[in-house]
């Protein structure tokens, strides 16, 4: 089974930004983990500040994959674009957020992603990540 994980701007400070509310590891320490906890899964990672390049890339692998894991970080409250890609494609996504984005600011609380995914997963820190894998599984 092949997913992605596609992650969006500013989540590449991971571990040096924000870390009272993202934590203090790096994305690509926690993807090795999950690498190694679901060996039995091809996991593959993207990251990306620029929407464009998000959007190249649903549409890229949104054929082929059985599913595809994004945070799209705040172009979740901003992207039509995002969501019509995901709206467009074959694969399933989820939706994951690090923090709990309804107790965060109000323009957190409206997603472009939601209406057309699978699911959404938020609040758990990186644990988001392994709930929307098992969503797969």
């Amino acid at each position: 089974m092949k997913i992605l994980i596609i992650n969006g701007p500013n989540l590449n400070l991971l571990g040096k930004r924000e870390p009272e509310i993202y934590g203090t590891q790096t994305f690509e320490d926690y993807f090795q983990l999950l690498k190694g906890t679901y060996s039995q899964l091809e996991l593959q990672y993207f990251q990306s500040n620029i929407e464009g390049e998000l959007i190249d890339k649903l549409h890229e692998v949104g054929f082929d994959y059985e599913g595809i894991i994004l945070n799209a970080g705040a172009y979740t409250h901003t992207s039509v674009g995002i969501g019509d890609a995901i709206k467009g494609i074959e694969t399933p996504v989820v939706e994951v957020h690090i923090s709990n984005v309804h107790a965060r600011e109000e323009f957190r609380h409206k997603s472009f992603i939601a209406p057309n995914a699978k699911g959404v997963i938020f609040g758990f820190g990186l644990k988001s990540y392994n709930l929307a894998i098992e969503s797969f599984l």
